[in-house]
């Protein structure tokens, strides 16, 4: 049992405890209030300079953009999008200087740890250089049919770090730098032209005893029939060469050639005039018993 003056000790230790420890709360509170209270004109400057850096990219790519209008699309997209990212880091420093904080300080921070960062950023920057060996090779433009990466698609934008490919079923896709300057790729558009590759199988038409149709008179129509389509190119001609044959059937490969924009048309338009062709010499075959090719 505790004596009535043991009861007083502890009672007056534990009212002293509690008051030192509301007075060390008041103290940092105090102290906490006046960094902030100090801190605060530094850090609205610092919002200030970061909005304005956002307007100052918004106008330096009006500008930029205007400026650049006769240039390339592929360089001028490219250079636009370099000068928004030196602004970015321009307002970024300064917006870190007007909190105190150096950017002495911070290069030398930097510098310290630019091993590290190194490692960090690898990829990152094989994208940069990728972007730069680009720009400056030209594999391909903006505006160009590419396959690359595993990707198919117009060429909407070449940056720093990606480039931005439109697919044909309209979806924004964005590859690394590095895969398309490192990997295959295929652009069907750079040479202006191409030639549309249509199969044929003529079944047993050419089989058949009465030589009604005979491989060259079939090859003759085939010509004369994607001659007529607008879109077709006279020169370089098409061409039809038989493909493969087999005791019971003819393949041919019929040879159209298109502008490169235009490729996915004709393809298509070829396919059905070949596809009428058959329809329209149904009656004759049947009317000289031979078997009307599948489709």
């Amino acid at each position: 049992m505790r004596g009535p003056l043991q009861i007083i000790v502890v009672y007056l230790i534990e009212n002293c405890c509690m008051m030192l420890h509301t007075l060390l709360i008041v103290l940092i509170s105090d102290q906490v209030l006046t960094q902030i209270w100090l801190l605060l004109p530094k850090l609205l400057v610092a919002i200030a300079i970061l909005v304005l850096t956002r307007f100052a990219i918004r106008l330096v790519s009006r500008v930029m953009t205007k400026t650049l209008s006769r240039t390339e699309a592929t360089l001028r997209k490219f250079l636009i999008q370099a000068a928004e990212t030196s602004t970015l880091i321009i307002g970024v420093i300064a917006a870190l200087n007007a909190l105190g904080i150096q950017s002495t300080s911070l290069v030398a921070v930097l510098g310290a740890a630019g091993l590290a960062i190194g490692l960090a950023w690898r990829d990152t920057l094989s994208h940069f250089a990728a972007g730069v060996m680009l720009i400056t090779l030209r594999p391909f433009e903006v505006g160009d049919l590419i396959e690359a990466a595993g990707v198919s698609g117009l060429v909407d934008a070449i940056g720093i770090f990606s480039t931005t490919i439109i697919t044909p079923d309209y979806i924004k896709i964005m590859v690394p730098n590095a895969q398309l300057f490192n990997g295959t790729l295929k652009n069907t558009t750079t040479l202006k032209i191409r030639r549309v590759d249509v199969t044929v199988d003529l079944g047993e038409i050419c089989l058949n005893e009465a030589k009604k149709y005979s491989l060259d008179t079939t090859i003759y129509e085939l010509l004369q029939l994607i001659k007529t389509h607008p879109l077709v190119l006279k020169e370089p001609a098409p061409s039809c060469l038989v493909k493969a044959i087999s005791p019971k059937s003819t393949v041919l490969s019929l040879r159209p050639w298109c502008q490169s924009q235009y490729y996915e048309q004709v393809r298509s338009d070829v396919q059905k005039l070949v596809q009428e062709w058959w329809w329209r010499s149904a009656k004759s075959w049947e009317a000289n018993d031979i078997k009307a090719p599948s489709d």
